[in-house]
């Protein structure tokens, strides 16, 4: 049943990226993430209060760490979908994966100091081949975007994938110190509200645009859905097995939105992007699979 939560949360997320494309025609990134926050706020309040779940925490600064490294991924997401296709905007949001294996191997060769007692540690040959392609699908993807002066919003949204690695991370401990997923999510939409609210002092915001602002609405019902959705396969993927299930069927989300991509917005995906699309996904699940079964006790990220 963990794997159906996270197949629903990916076509959740899909579906709000289509809302925030609409949705960025009239408003710009910071609105769109403090109205995200403050929906989801109000929705997960009222289901805290049915569920009969405290709001109160213990661990006040996980919460505001997670939320801080969400909201920044959140953000470069938001901006990267008004700027680039949908599928693509959604592809590199799902680079977590390839991004914390490139960690690992980073962080193992940063960390070795030559000497007799401790030799060289391993390169991890195929982990490093997988990390290349995945930066290759990125290049290959991003090559029509470039070439319609599109790359800053690339690199924004590689940021997205980046950060959204950390915040996944943060989720999964919470999780394991017995936080219920209402209260995690609340606490992520309070920081997108605040967030969101005081990027907006710098930004200003945009002329109200009357209806199609109905638009924000979806957006922060879908955001919380999917959160729950999301938090709640990777709490009932009780064994590692699970949680790598759980981890690689978040790649569906991609497949939602290149449907999406092309049925609503009309946009062509040339073959070269669909093969970078394509070697991004193979190399997120084989970089996930990698690391569990390197670190079987270990959690792996989620989307």
């Amino acid at each position: 049943m963990h794997a159906l939560w996270m197949v629903l949360a990916a076509f959740i997320f899909a579906s709000m990226g289509v809302c925030v494309k609409f949705a960025s025609a009239h408003f710009n990134s910071a609105e769109l993430v403090f109205y995200r926050g403050l929906i989801g706020m109000a929705i997960l309040w009222g289901l805290a209060r049915t569920q009969r779940v405290s709001l109160g925490t213990r661990y006040p600064g996980m919460h505001a760490w997670r939320s801080l490294i969400g909201v920044t991924s959140l953000g470069s997401w938001f901006y990267a979908i008004a700027h680039l296709p949908l599928a693509t905007a959604m592809t590199l949001n799902y680079m977590s994966s390839v991004w914390i294996a490139a960690f690992l191997v980073g962080g193992a060769l940063l960390t070795w100091r030559p000497s007799g007692a401790q030799p060289r540690p391993p390169l991890q040959a195929t982990l490093v081949l997988t990390v290349l392609a995945g930066f290759a699908g990125v290049v290959m993807m991003l090559r029509p975007s470039i070439g319609d002066n599109q790359g800053f919003a690339g690199m924004v949204g590689l940021l997205s994938g980046l950060t959204a690695a950390f915040a996944y991370m943060q989720v999964m401990a919470l999780s394991r110190l017995g936080e219920p997923e209402t209260r995690t999510v609340f606490y992520f939409a309070v920081g997108s509200a605040v967030a969101g609210g005081a990027a907006l002092l710098v930004t200003g915001t945009s002329t109200w645009p009357g209806w199609p602002a109905l638009w924000l609405l979806p957006i922060g019902v879908l955001a919380a859905a999917g959160q729950l959705c999301m938090t709640r396969a990777y709490a009932r993927a009780a064994t590692p097995r699970g949680t790598l299930i759980v981890a690689n069927l978040q790649y569906s989300g991609i497949v939602f939105a290149a449907f999406f991509s092309i049925a609503l917005f009309g946009d062509v995906i040339p073959p070269i992007g669909w093969l970078g699309m394509a070697l991004i996904v193979v190399s997120g699940i084989v970089a996930t699979a990698l690391r569990a079964r390197a670190a079987p006790g270990a959690p792996a990220e989620e989307h």
